[in-house]
């Protein structure tokens, strides 16, 4: 039995209440409200957009806010819902440099434990004029092995034009994943389609209507910074959304919605919707939006460097390794070139994850991936987007570095890795297997898919032999872009066992029924 502990229910709906009250006139008054106006505003800061937790440890956490004005942000926690005696952080002064939001870092906190905190908005002229605190809470990592682990994980959000529908309740998959009590949330990358326009209503095959909820930033492809700020800020307008980012801290990478289909470094768009046709422009604007509305620790203000790829250390169960397949890889191609040290990830990250996979000794090495392995995802008629390329033979082009990682995890005799990923839009199981593969020095291993959250449902993809993949499950449509109305949106549940150490992954779908199950043994270099 896992010692896992619970999120009390008392504190629990009393978030639940407050979140609600803080953003209570947000979902449609406050569709297109931009940056500009706050200066023109009267009373106090106001914090409708909710709060979030990223990139938690055992000690530390980020705490991020919007504001509808220049503000101080300030942070109170708490042991309990009550806030006796709260601990007070100070955090940044906000303005339209950052779009309104900021960013504190939590640090000194007691781990394994249930954090109540609070984001307070002051008057930078008027500390005592405050608005109305907005509360949330997160749990830290552990210490002990025998405080289990539970996490969620999947991606694409308000992608190919299917946004919030209010018709449905909106992304009601949240609802859903709240109910799981998850310590965190990793989000694969898609969080947002920059290159995907929402119009107010699509009609599917069969006559229905689908309504989306519309803003102006999201009518047309993002090029700006202020239109990949406003598309960032599309998927708050989701109550659900907000309600579950108040309560479970995020693990958030990026993939190529965020900029645009199938970029890569250097590329130069034919896409005639877009004046700025330069994809290294485009990105470090979605970068800069990106890194303002999402908590994450290696990005500024948290780390000057800049990275999406890191470690998050989740106690003695589990490390996940944060992977980046989109801002240091070589251009789409046929992608079989017989030396590569590009690749997907860079020569720089590649070495950074074999150091930090073996310094690494928890017992579980979750690698958290933009992008497939083994399932071919093509760019074209010709190029390919990940990193297999339909040729099931010996490793070529991009497949070299994910060849050497193999090999490196292998004879370093590193345990308990296994692949999460999303991005194909659909859910699948694939088993790795060096009896069946062209190359094989690896260990046998398992990866995961799930997703999309909200977005178009796409048909299975082939399978490339390279690295033996033998798919346990699948659950995918049987045609291109099918609505979350007719295609249930997917997320996947990672739940590790806090005596036995075992670990136990299930793909789940909107409303929470298990669609697959496998449980897999610690200490084992390949399962």
């Amino acid at each position: 039995m896992s010692h896992r502990p619970s999120r009390p229910l008392p504190g629990r709906r009393g978030v639940l209440r407050g979140a609600l009250a803080a953003s209570a006139g947000l979902a449609l008054p406050a569709v297109g409200g931009a940056a500009a106006p706050a200066f023109a505003l009267s009373g106090r800061p106001e914090a409708g957009w909710g709060v979030q937790a990223g990139d938690v440890t055992a000690h530390s956490g980020l705490i991020w806010v919007r504001s509808d004005r220049p503000a101080r942000m300030i942070v109170e926690t708490s042991a309990t819902e009550s806030f006796r005696n709260p601990t007070r952080w100070r955090g940044p002064l906000v303005g339209p440099d950052t779009d309104f939001t900021g960013t504190t870092r939590l640090h000194g906190l007691p781990p394994g434990e249930q954090v109540h905190y609070r984001v307070l908005l002051a008057d930078p002229d008027d500390p005592r004029r405050t608005g109305a605190p907005v509360p949330g809470t997160f749990r830290t990592a552990p210490v002990r092995r025998r405080d289990g682990v539970r996490f969620l994980w999947s991606g694409d959000i308000a992608g190919q034009g299917w946004g919030i529908n209010p018709d449905r309740g909106g992304y009601r998959v949240y609802q859903d994943m709240l109910a799981l009590d998850p310590d965190f949330f990793v989000c694969s990358g898609d969080n947002i389609y920059a290159d995907g326009p929402i119009l107010p209503s699509v009609t599917l095959p069969d006559g229905r209507v689908w309504r989306n909820v519309t803003t102006e930033e999201k009518s047309k492809v993002a090029e700006t910074l202020a239109e990949f700020r406003g598309a960032f800020r599309y998927n708050l307008l989701d109550e659900n959304l907000r309600r579950f980012n108040a309560q479970v801290p995020t693990i958030t990478q990026w993939d190529d919605h965020e900029v645009h289909n199938n970029w890569y470094p250097g590329q130069i768009l034919s896409d005639a919707r877009y004046t700025e046709k330069n994809v290294d422009v485009l990105s470090a604007r979605s970068l800069r939006a990106f890194s303002e509305y999402f908590p994450v620790s290696t990005l500024p203000p948290g780390d000057a460097e800049g990275r999406v790829y890191r470690v998050l250390r989740h106690g003695p169960l589990l490390d996940v390794f944060v992977l980046d397949m989109r801002t240091y890889r070589n251009a789409n191609s046929p992608d079989r070139q017989p030396d590569d040290t590009t690749g997907i990830l860079g020569a720089e990250q590649l070495a950074w994850l074999k150091r930090e996979l073996s310094r690494s000794r928890a017992t579980w090495k979750v690698i958290a991936s933009d992008m497939p392995l083994g399932l071919v995802v093509t760019d074209g008629a010709t190029n390919f987007e990940a990193v297999a390329q339909n040729d099931p033979g010996a490793p070529l082009g991009r497949e070299l570095q994910i060849a050497e990682l193999l090999r490196h995890i292998k004879h370093q005799r590193i345990t308990g890795t296994l692949w999460l990923t999303a991005d194909v839009h659909y859910t699948s199981a694939q088993h790795y297997e060096p009896s069946k593969a062209a190359f094989q020095d690896f260990e046998p291993f398992w990866e995961f898919v799930s997703g999309p959250l909200a977005a178009g449902g796409f048909q299975a993809t082939k399978l490339d032999g390279t690295f033996g993949p033998r798919q346990a499950f699948i659950k995918a449509p049987d045609r291109a872009n099918t609505s979350p109305m007719e295609t249930s949106p997917y997320f996947g549940e990672v739940d590790i066992d806090g005596d036995s150490g075992e670990l136990t992954v299930r793909l789940r779908q909107e409303g929470g029924d298990v669609l697959f199950a496998q449980t897999l043994q610690p200490g084992r270099v390949g399962q």
